[in-house]
């Protein structure tokens, strides 16, 4: 949620802020905003997208310094208007020219705002952020990074800053917690952004910032210290994401880029992970847990929309290929609703970004309970692998597009080898693993087939969008997968679709079906094939249309479904690698049949960092 692009260096600091932003903006993307010290103080903010601000400031010598802050915003704290975009500034009459980016929320700003309007403060804004610009403001005494440290004693909430000051030129401040930043080093400077994305045009070289972590940058160097001015080491690294991974390409969008991706992007998953002939899953960050693991009594899966349904899939594996007692929570409720933590109790947290605030502060919750905590995250040097005892990265690649593709399936099939490697450890023979990790390894083959029906789900939806209700289900594994083939035409396409086990419906739901609704129910052939056409056939006999995610070769289900996507045949536990891509497709076109912004959902973020 938001994004922070700042720079300060030799260079000039527009070109880099304008194209940081223009990276970050899946983000959010309510408003956009830059400030820039250049002989004095300017700021410029918009709404809308990053495009309106470059029009806005294009030409104007003001935005010409080496020194800049810039914001694309998600709106948390007052409505999406221009007074509350970012960057905020301290009093115009009173202030020390203090103006901040942030990310995230002040809690206590109310009674912050209280303490500062007894001292005289006046707020041009709704925002928690301004309050926080005031705060820095009224510290003061000549030294920003002094300042920020003092008031960033008195924050209660989660944040990541970027901090300029027009009575100190020459240095950039910023700070972090619950909230990611970053510091990249180049020749020409110091660019301080919440996503690596913003950096990797011009650096490989970054430094992850800490918790409660300040640091004060100048145009030759930056320190590192904490709250206390207590000085810490920041170490290098370099960034594993390429800049070619997060062009477009000759794709028409990040979302159909993705998708497409799959097939490369899990064969990155499995790589030097599974050894088919030896039966072996080798997961390197679960190794030293091992025993652990295997006594292991339950598992508990943590996560939020998309990362949700991919823990209720590890979920069924869990119980399936390791027969240990496992659960899935909403991790904002998990949190809230004081757990039961025996002893033997595994948390999973399941995040594409790793900062996703309420499974963060969940796995936390977990691990203060005497809980073994696990992460399934894409983002490396993220805070739920920092946050966690070990984990497996999903090596998919960066994801742009708000909607989540290629992360679900990562999440999915890490999962499945989570799942494995317990499995062979508890349960499964040596057979019956040798067999499992072969259908494994020939899933991305498979899904090079099923990333082919783009055309077929284009038609499909052509004939269906003017539907404003439809229903999404499955049994057994494919349950999940209705979920998430429900989320996505509700995220991209604004069209209201629920996802349910398909035995449910008869439960209540059919009420709903009326004529030509459409029913789209994923019925490969598995252990519950028979009962699904069964199920099928109820909603056909009361009017609806019938979309059907099959199986190759079933000639049967043409016979009841109005329309059929066929996927190739697999295992049961690994159907759900296959069957939610042409769900993907579905909503995908149904999107830009609508007319709407595949790769920014209204009101939609890409990591959501808030609670």
């Amino acid at each position: 949620m938001c994004g922070i692009v700042a720079y300060i260096g030799s260079e000039q600091a527009r070109p880099v802020l304008l194209e940081g932003l223009k990276r970050l903006e899946y983000r959010g993307y309510d408003s956009a905003g830059i400030a820039m010290l250049n002989g004095g103080l300017h700021i410029a903010r918009t709404v809308g997208r990053v495009r309106v601000l470059e029009q806005k400031i294009d030409g104007d010598d003001h935005f010409n310094g080496t020194i800049g802050i810039a914001h694309t915003r998600w709106a948390t704290h007052g409505g999406v208007t221009e007074q509350n975009a970012h960057p905020h500034s301290d009093d115009a009459d009173r202030g020390h020219g203090v103006v901040l980016v942030h990310n995230g929320i002040i809690e206590n700003h109310a009674s912050l705002k209280t303490w500062l309007l007894s001292k005289g403060h006046t707020f041009a804004s709704e925002t928690d952020t301004e309050v926080l610009t005031h705060l820095i403001g009224e510290l003061y005494e000549g030294d920003l990074a002094a300042a920020v440290r003092a008031a960033l004693r008195e924050v209660e909430g989660a944040y990541a800053i970027a901090v300029i000051c027009s009575e100190q030129p020459d240095v950039l401040v910023a700070a972090r917690r619950g909230s990611p930043l970053l510091i990249g080093v180049s020749d020409s400077g110091y660019i301080v952004a919440s996503d690596a994305q913003a950096i990797v045009a011009h650096t490989s070289r970054v430094a992850d910032l800490d918790e409660e972590i300040v640091a004060t940058i100048t145009r030759d160097a930056f320190h590192t210290a904490d709250l206390d001015n207590i000085e810490v080491t920041a170490k290098l690294r370099e960034l594993e994401v390429s800049l070619d991974e997060i062009e477009l390409g000759d794709h028409a969008h990040y979302m159909f880029k993705e998708i497409l991706e799959q097939p490369q992007a899990m064969r990155r998953c499995l790589r030097g992970r599974i050894n088919v002939r030896d039966g072996e899953v080798i997961l390197g960050g679960l190794g030293d847990h091992a025993r652990e693991l295997i006594r292991s009594k339950r598992v508990i899966f943590l996560g939020q929309g998309t990362a949700l349904h991919a823990g209720m899939l590890g979920e069924y594996l869990m119980e399936d290929l390791a027969k240990v007692p496992a659960e899935t929570d909403f991790a904002s409720e998990f949190r809230y609703r004081n757990p039961i933590i025996e002893e033997g109790t595994v948390v999973v947290a399941v995040s594409q970004s790793g900062e996703t605030a309420d499974t963060l502060a969940g796995i936390r919750e977990a691990g203060e309970r005497g809980a073994m905590t696990i992460g399934l995250v894409n983002v490396v040097g993220s805070s739920i692998p920092n946050a966690t005892d070990a984990g497996v990265y999903l090596r998919v690649g960066p994801e742009v597009g708000v909607a989540s593709t290629k992360a679900f399936l990562g999440q999915v099939m890490a999962a499945t080898m989570f799942a494995m490697f317990l499995g062979r450890r508890r349960f499964l023979s040596n057979t019956q693993t040798v067999r499992l990790l072969g259908e494994l390894e020939g899933i991305p083959d498979k899904l090079e087939r099923v990333c082919g029906l783009s055309d077929e789900a284009e038609q499909i939806a052509k004939r269906y969008i003017h539907r404003d209700n439809w229903l999404f289900l499955g049994r057994g594994y494919n349950y999940p997968v209705a979920l998430e083939g429900a989320l996505k035409l509700k995220e991209l396409s604004y069209i209201h679709a629920e996802g349910m086990p398909a035995a449910e419906m008869k439960h209540g739901p059919i009420a709903l079906i009326d004529e030509g609704m459409p029913a789209v129910f994923i019925a490969t052939r598995n252990s519950q094939y028979r009962k699904v056409l069964s199920n099928i056939e109820e909603v056909k006999s009361r009017g609806a249309d019938v979309i059907a995610v099959a199986t190759e070769g079933d000639d049967e289900i043409r016979g009841l479904a109005d329309e059929v996507f066929y996927v190739p045949d697999a295992p049961e536990p690994l159907q759900p690698l296959l069957t939610i891509v042409p769900l993907q497709l579905l909503a995908y076109h149904a999107a830009l049949l609508r007319g709407h912004d595949v790769d920014k959902p209204r009101n939609l973020a890409k990591s959501v960092t808030v609670e």
